[in-house]
């Protein structure tokens, strides 16, 4: 930074920073409560609604260790502002189309947009709060905003829905980023300062390219390729698929031998313990991203719930989540990942009891509590991941990992939509009748206990350690 900011400064500073994944992440749950609008109103199928948050999901993944390279090479002020920019304009473009591909079209780069302004945020943390405890609750309050973001996302949602002026409230979810992106703009150019910028290496553009086709040819046909009874191409290009993340590897390791720029240095999953905790984030952002959208179509169409009644739904979801992760912040200092292996214990509570218990004509207590219930729990355990990750990594390593963490999230919650997301639309598209909600939902909930079972094991797999000073990343002091 160009000078040295004062206490207040840096956290009115920060203030700004959590903008971009605020606004990120609620764009992806806020689209949940209108799936049933969006279809409707631009006539979609059920496999280009899933796109919509898919693709928006793909866009990100893929530009986002890029996103973090472009704040390095050219300054983060610039990048983070820009991508404001094209994410408030691609909103609108969301907001403003009228047929499917136009939707899907506008969410792709809506994601590419926010790819250039979230990784900046983690890399201005750093820069911002060089000390260890001030760079930890930093670090916190950007776990704790990614988590109620996702809240905000589905009860914004619901309100925008059923809010009609003008134009349909569907449409309302994407417009609303533009008078929140001006702010953000105004903010960014008053109270952040630019970072120097390191043009000793060059950008991976190839690699780039690679790791994008790769991410294209395993999400795209894991998503269309249901509904359309899996032709030879969707088979195919998820073979392709394989192998070209095989490919893009050793290009990677190429481009390290030659001392060329890389978007992944390799030596980072030498770390047994860094792959382990992606592992674990892979299969739980699955597990979460695909359970809000089940559970919203669920409630809307199985159950006929207004939009507006299955935001209500999640009152409870947030406030017991909030309060399970501040109650959190304080235990896993003392207790390490067993507080993350509670909060998976109460959640596979809640799935079970939703199996035994969603079924037509369910009261709304049960559904909010239990879902509720959920929220308790993952409150113990999404915040914290991105500890799990970057524990065992070195300092040098920490710009790389968080670029590493977020592709891996993003993937995952794309990939949650897809599988999992496609055995609940396989079950209700399955019937020739009315669609079996309650038969869906359990399946899709039988899909997210097996997600739970793997990330439980990874916890497991990891060390126990606890103490101040093994949690680098605890939220000291939220």
């Amino acid at each position: 930074m160009t000078r040295n900011p004062g206490r207040h400064s840096k956290w009115l500073a920060l203030t700004v920073i959590l903008t971009a994944p605020l606004l990120y992440v609620i764009d992806i749950f806020i689209i949940n409560m209108a799936i049933p609008g969006i279809k409707s109103g631009i006539h979609a199928t059920d496999g280009e609604i899933q796109l919509v948050i898919a693709g928006y999901l793909l866009g990100s993944a893929s530009f986002l260790i890029t996103g973090g390279r472009a704040g390095d090479y050219l300054g983060r002020k610039k990048i983070f502002f820009w991508g404001m920019f094209f994410f408030t304009l691609t909103s609108c473009g969301c907001g403003l189309s009228q047929t499917p591909p136009q939707l899907n079209i506008m969410r792709f780069l809506q994601g590419v947009s926010s790819s250039l302004m979230v990784p900046q945020s983690i890399a201005l943390i750093q820069v911002l709060f060089p000390g260890q405890q001030e760079r930890a609750k930093a670090i916190g309050w950007y776990g704790i905003t990614l988590s109620i973001a996702a809240i905000i996302g589905q009860m914004l949602g619901g309100y925008l829905v059923a809010t009609h002026f003008l134009i349909p409230g569907w449409r309302l979810i994407f417009f609303i980023n533009l008078p929140v992106g001006i702010l953000s703009m105004w903010a960014i150019r008053k109270f952040l300062d630019e970072t120097p910028k390191d043009t000793g290496q060059q950008f991976d553009y190839s690699g780039a390219l690679i790791l994008t086709t790769g991410l294209v040819c395993l999400i795209y046909p894991l998503t269309k390729g249901r509904e359309m009874g899996w032709p030879l191409w969707a088979i195919g290009l998820m073979i392709c698929s394989a192998f070209i993340f095989v490919y893009f590897i050793r290009h990677q390791q190429a481009k390290i031998q030659l001392r060329q720029g890389s978007l992944i240095d390799t030596a980072l999953f030498k770390i047994r313990e860094f792959n382990i905790g992606l592992i674990a984030v892979l299969f739980h952002f699955m597990m979460h991203t695909a359970f809000l959208l089940m559970s919203a179509v669920y409630l809307q169409n199985g159950l006929g719930y207004t939009a507006l009644d299955c935001g209500a739904c999640f009152l409870l979801h947030a406030v017991l989540f909030m309060i399970s992760s501040m109650l959190a912040a304080r235990l896993i200092v003392k207790f390490g990942k067993s507080v993350l292996q509670t909060g998976l214990i109460i959640i596979l509570s809640s799935f079970l009891l939703q199996i035994l218990f969603f079924r037509p004509g369910v009261g709304s207590t049960p559904v909010v509590l239990l879902i509720g219930l959920y929220g308790l729990g993952n409150g113990l355990v999404l915040p914290f991941l991105l500890n799990i990750v970057l524990k065992s990594v070195p300092v040098k390593f920490a710009g790389v990992a968080a670029g590493v963490f977020s592709t891996f999230q993003q993937t995952a919650s794309a990939l949650g939509i897809s599988i999992l997301g496609g055995i609940f639309y396989s079950v209700i598209n399955g019937y020739h009748t009315l669609p079996d909600y309650s038969k869906a939902l359990n399946r899709g909930l039988a899909g997210s206990i097996v997600c739970l079972g793997i990330v439980a094991w990874m916890l497991h797999l990891l060390p126990q350690t606890t103490g101040r000073n093994d949690n680098d990343i605890a939220t000291e002091g939220i």
